[in-house]
């Protein structure tokens, strides 16, 4: 037996610890940088209360707990904070510069200022998930509910900024306002952080000094940092391997092995006995919970129906390997036993198989990810085409475990029915099939019947079938007694009305959409799914012309999700640039202001390219998901920068002082809510614990985008602002004019 549930409780306790510790360094940041443990309480506190907010509404609609619900809460914990950290730093920022004013009134003004901004900012990271809604296939049900979770958690975070935070920014801030003339001070974390504030304004002292540099060489440092972001793209992402999803390493890895066909089950046993001892072998026996051995074919059609190790017969079998909690990688005794069983047992052909929940469910029950099928009538033909074809995949690069799934050496008994002497003794063909098919098979198919207890009133099935030890030789199947429908024919023997030939021919027969097929699967190893398919689809281009005619060949599994899924993806993608775009211009009232606000988006993919490349890590669906996210959330600290800016121009600033302005007040709020929310996905990024491996290319993604859409925001932003409001003089000025 293998028990999934360990994995699934494994993953998921790994998720909220992921989740514990980036709200921890999360509030630690905040500690760092507010200096004021009343401040980070505050702000902290939005974050259990918008989770359970999440859970609530997600338990309301009929979704569960699971790796991609509290993945989603687990990549919002870094955001939740942004509101109630901009709402806090705003009210700090608003008693330094009026301390006299009362508490109430720095409070309500303070949550004015920015409730428009904050609004529009939650709304551009919220809705950015909405193409995920679109979305079709496996990747609908994956991230649908994970598109939930940080939609609900946001929405939360947003209304606690506007009712609780003010709140407890009334009783809790009004104290502070008095200890803040302590100048001196014994404890090492208070010294530690005025050093730490002393520091951050030197290097804020810094950019603003960085930020006029750029301003006054703007054109030049605009047309660089543009080209830098677009040949980033052009030059990486070809780079980048492609996968559906990460691998997942369960701790377990089912071995299917096919022994020449017609193999008997006792043999095909003794077999499995000895690939099984060749695996304790190589693999430590401390290592090992469980090998289980399943041999031929399942028991009954609906258990049949459930396997994705395709068997076919007695001599297939599947070796299910179950490791222990502190194993070393799956991937490394997967590699090693595809090296030496094939050179250990000759003739037999050995496959990896999807061994855990989500590697299945990512291949809809296929038994490889990567299935080529050759589809038409033309079966001979197609055979020797699929042999052809078979043996030039092998030399691509990263492939694994390919096989043809139908065998055509499946040994024969070709009974032919002597029509002329069977119909001398008064039998006719149906009559001989009839009798052999009882003999072999029971009549339950053909003629089912019942018995009736009378006692009990069960009723039970009764069959009719020669033992199969009485069957075991040819000789015993030419003495199998003959009857007819014709009560005036002589019993007779099979021998005498039968002819036997040997021979050989399809072991399964398999048809998709009706139409006959030929699959070659196989996997990839030490290479990308995308570049593998890449090679083969070059392989099937320049063979195509040597195709039966009538025939056609097609890739399916999870080579066709995966196309599938990134068209969707990257079409979200788009079309969450352009959603975002169209709520900041009804929101603001302008097309040009929206403009600049989403200039820092083509920083963000450049970002996401880098960390991914730097980290060795495939594009996959998570990374994806991940980039579709840091639209949102990059668009949002730029809000902050080019509605300050905004208004200050309406007060009469120009266009470069206005720029330079909002990004040195915005920098303290802006870097707070990037380093929160870059924090918050270290856990994710590390992949740690089980199933970590799924959402690490997300985290990732997030923390890459976001770094370089940071910097775009601080740099690039306002530098674009000062050239777009450059030439349109505002109405303040042209009023004072007159």
């Amino acid at each position: 037996m293998a028990d999934q549930s360990i994995f699934v409780r494994g993953a998921i306790s790994g998720v909220v610890r992921e989740t514990l510790i980036a709200a921890c360094l999360t509030a630690f940041m905040i500690l760092t940088f507010l200096g004021s443990w009343r401040s980070t309480v505050i702000i902290a506190t939005s974050i259990p209360l918008a989770i359970l907010t999440s859970i609530i509404v997600l338990s309301a609609i009929g979704q569960t707990i699971n790796i991609m619900t509290l993945g989603g809460l687990a990549l919002a914990v870094g955001i939740l904070v942004d509101d109630a950290t901009v709402e806090v730093e705003n009210i700090n920022r608003n008693r330094e510069l009026e301390p006299e004013k009362d508490m109430d009134e720095v409070v309500l003004d303070s949550a004015s200022q920015i409730a428009t901004p904050a609004f529009v900012s939650t709304l551009s990271i919220c809705i950015v998930f909405a193409p995920m809604f679109l979305l079709s296939g496996v990747a609908r049900y994956l991230f649908v509910p994970l598109a939930e979770a940080v939609v609900f958690a946001m929405l939360a975070s947003y209304f606690l900024s506007r009712t609780i935070v003010p709140t407890m920014a009334k009783y809790l801030l009004r104290r502070e306002k008095k200890e803040s003339g302590d100048t001196s001070s014994r404890n090492s974390l208070v010294r530690f952080q005025k050093g730490f504030e002393a520091g951050f304004e030197r290097f804020r002292l810094a950019y603003r000094a960085f930020l006029e540099i750029c301003l006054h060489h703007r054109s030049a440092f605009l047309i660089t940092f543009f080209a830098f972001c677009l040949g980033s793209l052009a030059i990486l992402i070809p780079w980048l391997g492609q996968d559906f999803f990460p691998s997942v390493d369960s701790g377990t890895f089912k071995l299917h092995l096919r022994a020449p066909s017609g193999m008997r089950v006792e043999e095909t046993a003794n077999l499995c006995d000895l690939v099984e001892k060749s695996i304790r072998q190589q693999i430590p026996a401390s290592e090992i919970k469980s090998i289980i051995d399943n041999i031929g074919l399942p028991y009954s059609g609906i258990n049949l129906s459930y396997s994705n190790s395709a068997p076919i017969g007695t001599s297939d079998a599947d070796v299910l390997v179950t490791l222990g909690s502190n194993h070393h990688p799956t991937d490394n005794y997967i590699h090693q036993l595809r090296l030496t069983l094939p050179k250990q047992f000759p003739g037999v052909t050995f496959a990896f198989l999807p061994a855990d929940m989500v590697s299945q469910i990512l291949n809809f029950g296929l038994p490889a990810p990567i299935d080529v099928q050759v589809v038409g009538n033309d079966l001979e033909g197609n055979r020797r085409y699929a042999d052809a074809l078979l043996s030039k995949l092998r030399y691509v690069s990263g492939t694994a475990d390919l096989r043809i799934q139908q065998p055509f050496d499946q040994p024969y008994l070709r009974l032919r029915v002597e029509r002329t002497k069977a119909e001398q003794l008064g039998f006719s063909a149906h009559d001989i099939a009839q009798n052999l098919l009882v003999s072999l098979s029971g009549s339950f198919q053909t003629s089912p019947a019942f018995w009736l207890d009378p006692n009990t009133r069960v009723s039970y099935q009764i069959a009719t079938q020669t033992p199969q030890y009485r069957t075991d030789t040819l000789q015993d199947l030419s003495n199998i007694p003959i009857t007819g429908t014709d009560p005036t024919a002589p019993p007779s023997l099979m021998a005498s009305l039968v002819s036997t030939e040997r021979g050989a021919g399809m072991g399964v027969i398999s048809h998709y959409n009706v139409a006959p097929t030929i699959d070659i699967f196989g996997a990839a190893s030490g290479r990308d799914l995308g570049a593998v398919a890449g090679d083969i689809n070059k392989i099937i281009d320049a063979t195509h012309q040597q195709l039966p005619r009538g025939s056609r060949i097609v890739v399916r599994g999870q080579v066709q999700t995966m196309r599938s899924s990134y068209v969707g993806l990257l079409s979200g993608l788009l079309f969450s640039i352009v959603l975002v775009y169209l709520l900041i211009v009804v929101n603001f009232q302008s097309w040009l202001d929206p403009f600049i606000m989403i200039s820092a988006l083509p920083a963000a993919l450049a970002g996401i390219a880098w960390f991914l490349f730097i980290t060795h890590t495939n594009l996959s669906v998570p990374a994806l998901m991940g980039a579709i996210m840091c639209m949102g959330v990059a668009t949002s600290n730029s809000i902050l920068v080019v509605s300050f800016a905004t208004e200050k121009m309406a007060e009469g600033m120009d266009s470069l002082g206005a720029a330079l302005e909002a990004g040195f007040t915005r920098f303290r709020p802006v870097l707070m809510t990037a380093l929160a929310m870059i924090i918050g996905m270290v856990p994710m990024a590390l992949g740690l614990g089980d199933g970590g491996e799924q959402n690490a290319p997300l985290g990732r993604a997030v923390i890459g985008g976001l770094i370089f859409a940071t910097a775009s925001t601080l740099l690039f932003v306002p530098a674009f602002f000062s050239v777009l409001q450059g030439s349109r003089q505002h109405p303040a000025e042209t009023r004072s004019e007159h």
